[in-house]
């Protein structure tokens, strides 16, 4: 089959399991990455893929190479943690320094030994334990990130502590990889020096990324919002991800954490919000490519021959790591529901034993079948994880019910209740918030004027870049728990279709919304809004009271006469 038809085949296959075999699954409450797992075992070499030399049929829907597919999955990965990197800031990741720096490395070095010790136990020779035990010791980032993502827990306590373990998980991987390359020439000082000359590297390397987009990345995401364009706006984006995650690499670090570095960096800006919403889909399709490559890698047949052998070393990695996770943050003075759910959480192998597996196999430190089953092993445990986390969760809520994570859900403005959410944030929009600040009433305000808003923010404007007329971006904004919308878009269209979200949102809240003329002004009174301001009615009022004053009219008499018009109007729009 000609090249380019394959690739086109690969796709059909996997939109088709996307769209059809996901959601079917999702029907019978699997969740979405156990969906993407089985659809990779039914669509892989070892599932529907064993009767294609009899059946033609299955060639054309079955992938032969996870691998054609494993790399773009790991795109799925970097825009995992990229999102993940908008949600944490520097100053929050300063905050959780005592547990990125001490809970992590401790966690790594420590579930190294044990499962490496272990292994020797059970038969496995001394460079071969060493090997899976540092391997081992890691935990998956896309599959617990997803996880916490669908139940909507990033922001709780679980959700910042296994981000913290999985950062340092991420910085291990240059001493790791490293140490297996030298296990067969030996460890010897000019080793140690390169080791040492790596981290020198990586750090520099992370510190020149740090510097450019401090002094680069709002300039330039300033001058693209510019142009107004929605593409050429996710264009830049992408860029910037790729740009930081190549940057990494080339450090010697995992592409993951460039895009978490630059995840971070744009949380800081005004665009968070705008870019969360437009990157989602990219992260969503890109990561089901990486849970379906893994579940590819499952042959069932040697699953179901080895079937109790496999579950007791998947099982027993789980204790061995959760054991030892619980150990550590027990150390640290965590919570007990809270440790308890993020060592259950972060007990399964995570997606680089594949890379370190390879590794050892092409050094001859691990032979082929090992091999095969520790893949099968540490496929198990992802496959495994949102049980356990679901189990780790319910027991958390019964240790601690009062003060159970499921119950905190937060997102970047959650802390805000009875919030103001100003749409637009022109001359009107800015008159409102001087009142709303006036008043001490909190309120977040969105626009899509870059320069506008920058300029406003540097005043001390709490206003965010972003389409306020989009119910995801509303999200971001904390809508659900807003107490008003103000609508003062100068496009009718977009006013329209901000009213819209803001009522399906928030059924609650008052809305009352600017109109460019009455005309406009009806539409949006048959939306069934709490109120509309004509614009064109009130500046002719003000007008119109000016001249009165000016012809020597009382002020009573003036705001008499000025209140009769605006009622004559306002029954005239009912």
């Amino acid at each position: 089959m000609d090249h380019h038809a394959d690739w086109i085949r690969v796709a059909m296959i996997f939109l088709a399991a996307s769209g059809i075999v996901v959601p079917l699954l999702q029907h019978a409450r699997t969740g979405i990455v156990i969906g993407f797992l089985i659809a990779g075992m039914l669509v892989g070499p070892y599932g529907f893929g064993r009767f294609s030399a009899e059946y033609h049929f299955f060639e054309y829907v079955t992938i032969r190479d996870p691998g054609r597919i494993a790399a773009i999955g790991e795109l799925g990965v970097i825009f995992l943690l990229f999102m993940l990197g908008l949600e944490v800031s520097f100053r929050r990741l300063w905050q959780l320094r005592r547990f990125v720096l001490g809970a992590g490395t401790l966690q790594v070095l420590v579930s190294a030994a044990a499962i490496g010790i272990a292994a020797y136990l059970l038969g496995v020779d001394g460079n071969a334990s060493f090997v899976l035990g540092l391997g081992f010791a890691l935990s998956s980032t896309a599959i617990v990130m997803q996880s916490l993502y669908e139940t909507h827990r990033v922001a709780t306590e679980v959700g910042r502590l296994s981000m913290s373990i999985l950062l340092m998980q991420d910085i291990m991987v240059i001493p790791i990889l490293f140490a297996v390359g030298s296990l067969n020439a030996g460890v010897d000082n000019n080793a140690w020096i390169t080791i040492v000359e790596a981290v020198a590297f990586a750090a520099f390397a992370i510190g020149a990324i740090l510097l450019l987009a401090r002094y680069a990345l709002k300039p330039m995401l300033r001058l693209t919002a510019s142009a107004r364009s929605h593409e050429l706006f996710i264009a830049i984006i992408l860029l910037i991800i790729g740009a930081t995650a190549l940057a990494t690499q080339s450090a010697g670090l995992s592409m993951a954490l460039g895009a978490f570095l630059a995840g971070m960096l744009l949380s800081e800006t005004e665009y968070r919000h705008q870019i969360e919403v437009d990157i989602e889909p990219f992260r969503g399709l890109l990561l089901g490519m990486f849970f379906m490559s893994v579940g590819m890698n499952i042959d069932l047949l040697t699953v179901l021959q080895q079937l109790w052998l496999l579950l007791l070393a998947a099982t027993g990695l789980f204790l061995v790591k959760s054991l030892v996770l619980y150990g550590v943050l027990w150390a640290f003075g965590v919570a007990r529901g809270a440790r308890l759910e993020t060592a259950m959480l972060l007990g399964q192998a995570g997606e680089f034993v594949f890379v370190i597996l390879a590794l050892a196999g092409n050094e001859g430190i691990i032979g082929r079948e090992q091999a095969q089953f520790c893949i099968l092993v540490a496929s198990i445990t992802m496959l495994m994880t949102p049980l356990v986390a679901r189990l780790g969760s319910i027991a958390s809520e019964r240790l601690h019910p009062e003060t159970a994570d499921g119950a905190q859900v937060q997102d970047v403005h959650a802390d805000l209740e009875d919030h103001v959410i100003v749409g637009g944030f022109g001359r009107v929009g800015k008159i409102v918030a001087q009142v709303l600040e006036t008043e001490n009433i909190p309120y977040i305000a969105l626009d899509r004027d870059a320069r506008s808003v920058n300029r406003e923010r540097q005043a001390g404007h709490n206003v965010y870049f972003g389409d306020s007329g989009r119910e995801n971006i509303l999200l971001k904004t904390g809508a659900k728990k807003a107490r008003a919308f103000i609508v003062t878009l100068d496009d009718p269209a977009a006013a329209e279709r901000m009213v819209k979200a803001a009522r399906k949102l928030a059924p609650g809240a008052m809305v009352i919304a600017r109109a460019k003329d009455s005309a406009h002004a009806r539409t949006l009174k048959d939306m069934d809004i709490d109120g509309v301001v004509p614009e064109a009615v009130e500046g002719s009022l003000r007008l119109a009271g000016r001249v009165l004053e000016g012809l020597g009219f009382p002020d009573e008499a003036v705001a008499k006469v000025v209140s009769t018009i605006r009622d004559m109007e306002d029954r005239r729009l009912s």
